[in-house]
């Protein structure tokens, strides 16, 4: 391999950052199979070492033995998410199986599952410390559930089963891009009468993004929600509805429905070779759920109080389109229209008067200000070359010292998955020297000059961010408990909670400043504002618990030979009302069939939520937003711990003791319902 890969050479670019302006998708391919014949030659040396197992001559070995690999995964697929082109989706496709191989092979190697088993059973005495003790646990943990304790047929299959596993999970991502990609609805100059500008803005900045020579309405959520929310045309929010929630069964190459049925299939028969009853058992023996009972359980107490607001709520938006004339059934494509005319009749509440004092600037600002009061972080613009002119970087330091790199991505495009996300070109670790975390936020916002953000888009944000903290304040040893390698029901904690800063008044009064004036917003509207919080919790609470519980109940027995008959039986079981539909139908859940990370595990985001009201509460008992003591407990105990604990462990430490289910239905509005 020639030593002018860019991606196989050292980088002497700031903080080492991937240099972007000098690799080329073609790099990629030999950069893939230069890691892994390092790293399968490294997990070689550690299996056939003759020196008696050590910690540090197997399990700390193990953690570096797939250092390049690492740094080329992590360039590539942050930019196959962020920047795709047809180039990089034939390199996922040819690269997943590869990966998925290599995973099995590593599992599979009986020698170096002996050493492994070896120190666990010797354990006592080691000497470990209490984060060599965990990572031992964990790694054992992870070889016994990838099949390391399997043997003949079985293990084979089991093999087989993950590697079409990580071709189906790439092949449903790049169809519902395609989807995505293919998709837009032109507008004429009279289909944009009724739009706020900042809507009509948005269409055009999107008609030029698709070479379409005027305005348009894409698949993009940034888009397609407000022309739902205040497009007067009943006839084309109908036909945008349709095409959003016809991604992935538009039938031909792209659709997902015999890809998600073949997934259910064969989860369902890992988990089996494994000895669990069912996926969902399997999955969530290592969350704090533990259970599928456990989640039905929170989802159901949620559940009822919702689906009666939001029924509640429909009779009254029903009677609003009937005062236009328009009989027959509310209708999914009715919802949000008619749900921002009731915003603003309740609350006097515009989206077009709230936009202008949500910049996308401000609100960056915002997030950043509000991270240097908890705990003390500085962000400073970076000159740096970057995968994508929209993406830009911030150096983040504490008392002059390096904490990370930080990217923002923040504009939607075509050749960007939906959504918004956090990863970690490099994570923290200490083992091998001290390094220092590359973290990615992406999201999907709409262009304009300046890019405003609705308030959900601003929540987002910080969302976003939250997860982020989490992996620049990560001061762990070991790169396998670092950032956010925590159960998947606990990951959402930091993302979650740091959403609250947003709600804080003092915040919002500082930064959200009119685009034109660079007027405070008012407080008459930002008591408004705050006040409306809960404002159509009904809704968009059905729509979340109804796509949780079909997850669920998708993994939980049996797999389902139809999908969508059974998600169909799910919906009708639990009353599922008329005029709302799943968040994510199963053709483009993605959290669900893109891979396994959310599988049986959609629930996480509620089980987060019954945690990230009650921490929040923890500030305003102690004082207030910014408490530093608080804050800092916050960071000892979770922001920084990453998984060197179990997250029940960690919670306790931070608030000492776990919470239940009503601060989260306080949280929502749903505690009075009746």
């Amino acid at each position: 391999m020639p030593a002018t890969n860019p991606l196989l050479s050292d980088w002497s670019t700031p903080f080492a950052l991937p240099p972007f302006a000098a690799i080329a998708d073609k790099d990629f391919a030999p950069a893939m199979e230069a890691a892994l014949t390092e790293a399968r030659a490294n997990v070689a040396a550690i299996a056939d070492n003759p020196a008696p197992p050590t910690f540090a001559n197997t399990i700390e070995a193990l953690e570096l033995s797939g250092a390049i690999l690492d740094r080329v995964a992590g360039v590539f697929y942050n930019l196959s998410g962020a920047d795709s082109n047809p180039a990089r989706e034939a390199l996922q496709r040819e690269f997943a199986p590869k990966l998925s191989a290599y995973s099995s092979e590593v599992v599979n190697n009986a020698a170096l599952w002996a050493r492994i088993d070896a120190l666990w059973q010797g354990r006592d005495a080691l000497g470990l410390t209490d984060e060599q003790a965990r990572v031992l646990y964990l790694t054992r943990r992870s070889f016994v559930r990838a099949g390391a304790a399997l043997v003949g047929t079985d293990r084979d299959r089991l093999t087989e089963v993950k590697g079409r596993l990580a071709v189906l999970g790439t092949q449903f991502t790049q169809n519902l891009l395609a989807d995505e990609r293919g998709w837009f609805m032109e507008l004429t100059e009279t289909d944009l009468e009724g739009l706020p500008d900042f809507v009509v803005a948005a269409t055009r900045a999107a008609g030029v993004e698709k070479g379409a020579g005027g305005p348009v309405v894409t698949l993009s959520r940034s888009v397609i929600v407000p022309f739902l929310q205040f497009s007067p045309r009943r006839d084309l929010r109908e036909k945008a509805y349709a095409a959003w929630t016809a991604r992935g069964e538009n039938g031909g190459d792209t659709d997902n429905r015999g890809i998600a049925a073949e997934t259910l299939a064969l989860r369902h028969e890992r988990a089996a070779l494994l000895g669990y009853d069912s996926f969902a058992a399997y999955k969530l023996e290592t969350e704090m759920a533990g259970t599928p009972d456990a989640v039905r359980n929170l989802l159901m107490q949620v559940w009822e109080p919702a689906k009666a607001q939001a029924m509640a709520d429909a009779d009254a938006l029903t009677a609003m389109m009937r005062a236009d004339g328009i009989n027959g059934d509310l209708q999914p494509w009715d919802w949000r229209y008619y749900s921002e005319k009731r915003r603003k009749a309740l609350h006097d509440l515009d989206e077009a008067e709230l936009k202008p004092y949500l910049q996308l600037d401000a609100m960056i600002d915002a997030a950043f200000d509000c991270a240097n009061r908890l705990f003390g972080l500085e962000f400073a613009p970076l000159a740096v070359d970057l995968y994508h002119p929209d993406a830009r970087a911030w150096e983040v330091t504490r008392d002059g010292a390096h904490v990370a790199v930080f990217i923002g991505d923040y504009f939607a495009r075509g050749s960007k998955r939906s959504g918004a996300w956090c990863s970690a070109m490099r994570s923290q670790k200490k083992l091998g020297g001290d390094v220092r975390p590359i973290v990615v936020n992406v999201c999907n916002f709409a262009k304009g000059s300046p890019a405003l953000l609705s308030y959900d888009d601003a929540r987002t944000l910080f969302h976003e961010f939250g997860h982020a903290l989490h992996q620049m304040l990560s001061d762990v040893t070991y790169d396998s408990i670092s950032g956010t390698s925590v159960a998947r029901d606990f990951v959402e904690l930091p993302s979650q909670l740091y959403e609250h800063w947003l709600e804080v008044p003092e915040v919002l009064q500082k930064h959200a400043r009119h685009a034109e004036t660079g007027a405070a917003m008012p407080k008459a509207l930002l008591d408004r504002l705050l006040a409306a919080q809960t404002y159509d919790m009904g809704f968009q609470t059905v729509e979340y618990v109804s796509s949780a519980l079909v997850d669920l109940d998708f993994h939980d027995g049996a797999a389902p030979s139809d999908p969508m008959a059974a998600q169909a039986q799910t919906l009708a079981r639990i009353g599922m009302p008329n005029a709302i539909r799943m968040r994510h139908a199963t053709p483009h859940f993605a959290h669900v069939f893109s891979g396994d990370g959310y599988s049986s595990g959609y629930y996480s985001y509620m089980w987060s939520e019954v945690m990230d009201a009650d921490a929040f509460a923890a500030f305003e008992e102690a004082g207030g937003a910014f408490d530093a003591e608080t804050a800092k407990k916050l960071e000892t105990f979770i922001l920084s711990a990453g998984g060197s604990q179990e997250a029940d462990t960690l919670y306790t430490a931070f608030r000492g003791r776990m919470p239940g289910v009503d601060a989260l239905l306080k949280g929502r509005g749903l505690d009075k319902v009746a």
